[in-house]
């Protein structure tokens, strides 16, 4: 099976797994992927975030996501146990549709290293 279909196929099991378990079937989209992943790296589950909190859990989600590339590098947890990263390598210019497939690769494997998908 090629590379581009495997993904594909993983990336629509993870969201219908995903939508059912956190939006009652209603479709997620990349970014809602990312809000959810960021809340998991905090670890506080069972609370509501100010806009301003959504913004950087995003941040810590796409920070968490990017590090096996090498792009980030988890530095510390501060007083109110927010994950910190320090920027290694300057992202590369990708355009959309590239920015997009690296984002769901990196998060397909996030989902299959916490055995979320096979």
């Amino acid at each position: 099976m090629a590379r581009d279909e495997l993904l594909r196929q993983r990336w629509d099991t993870l969201l219908q797994k995903l939508s059912k378990q956190f939006s009652d079937g209603d479709p997620l989209d990349l970014d809602g992927v990312i809000y959810l992943i960021g809340v998991q790296e905090l670890g506080q589950l069972n609370r509501r975030f100010k806009k301003d909190e959504k913004v950087n859990l995003m941040h810590i989600a796409i920070c968490r996501l990017l590090e096996p590339y090498g792009y980030y590098e988890f530095d510390f947890f501060d007083e109110d146990g927010w994950p910190h990263y320090t920027l290694v390598e300057s992202l590369p210019t990708l355009k959309a549709g590239e920015q997009s497939v690296l984002m769901k690769e990196a998060i397909v494997q996030y989902f299959i290293e916490k055995k979320y998908i096979e």
